[in-house]
């Protein structure tokens, strides 16, 4: 069977994360200014994306940062700035907040991927990160491709992190993990966006049994769903006793230390298209789904 689209979008992340770093010093004027308080919204990936920004935001010291799923903005609040991740453009939670949002007169800036959409006439500014488009209804190179952009501009290098991103597209899976019957994902700070990320593309692309928890978390209760033949995924560091907590589960634990975490999404991102093609589903086509959701 040829490659499905999701798999050669996913291949294409270390150069579009090149690309977010050299336009990220050209999109300082609109995106969040050191000191101000800034609202991110988004929806399904995006909102995840901008879980694991505000918490970057902050610990770099740039501000008060929150995020939202799009329905859910509290407009009772007071931010600076609001931040709007959108892929398509078009998705009515975001258009409708970013629209009410400057009425009230607060500045919207959208990062997007088509500036030919209704997103323009509702944002204030936007970041067009059109090179990492995507045809497919799964989002993985755009989302990861504007958090790159954002880490950029709080002054990450990422040099290392597109390194690791080259090995996560090439390196081999470990063989327990497609054949799971379950995997939790956890995290811990930035990564548990990630870990969100990661469970909910495994749901997406192959309809699989997936959670996703804050790692301190997960021993509150999740811990007792994993057992022999189920799998553990963590992003990031681990806590002290979590791999000898899972290890007695009998369940299988992956934790890639070596890798940026972000670099580390990818091969949760493939594992999703592996198991996929597993189960005998397309990841190109999943159930229930549309690039975007536009309602009545």
């Amino acid at each position: 069977m040829s490659a499905s689209l999701t798999t050669a979008e996913i291949a294409t992340q270390p150069d579009c994360w090149l690309r977010a770093a050299q336009i990220a010093p050209n999109a300082a004027g609109v995106l969040p200014r050191r000191g101000e308080s800034v609202a991110v919204i988004g929806c399904g990936t995006s909102w995840f994306m901008a879980q694991s920004y505000a918490v970057l935001r902050e610990q770099a010291g740039h501000g008060l940062t929150d995020a939202f799923a799009a329905s859910a903005y509290p407009f009772g609040r007071g931010y600076d700035r609001v931040l709007a991740l959108t892929r398509s453009g078009t998705t009515t939670e975001v258009l409708r907040a970013c629209t009410r949002l400057r009425t009230a007169g607060v500045p919207v800036t959208a990062v997007t991927a088509d500036p030919d959409t209704p997103v323009r006439q509702t944002a204030d500014d936007l970041v067009v990160l059109d090179f990492a488009d995507e045809r497919s209804v799964v989002q993985t190179r755009f989302a990861t491709t504007a958090l790159a952009l954002l880490r950029a501009h709080l002054g990450d290098d990422l040099t290392g992190a597109v390194a690791d991103a080259r090995t996560a597209v090439s390196a081999d899976l470990p063989a327990a993990l497609p054949v799971a019957e379950q995997t939790t994902f956890l995290g811990t700070g930035w990564t548990y966006g990630l870990a969100q990320e990661a469970a909910l593309k495994m749901r997406e692309a192959a309809g699989a049994w997936t959670e996703s928890y804050p790692a301190m978390e997960y021993r509150h209760g999740p811990i007792s769903i994993t057992g022999p033949g189920r799998a553990v995924w963590a992003f990031g560091g681990l806590p002290d006793g979590l791999a000898e907590a899972v290890a007695a589960t009998g369940g299988t634990l992956e934790a890639r230390q070596d890798l940026d975490p972000l670099a580390d999404l990818i091969r949760a991102q493939r594992l999703a298209v592996e198991v996929a093609g597993r189960r005998g589903l397309d990841p190109d086509s999943p159930r229930h789904l549309t690039r975007s959701v536009v309602l009545g």
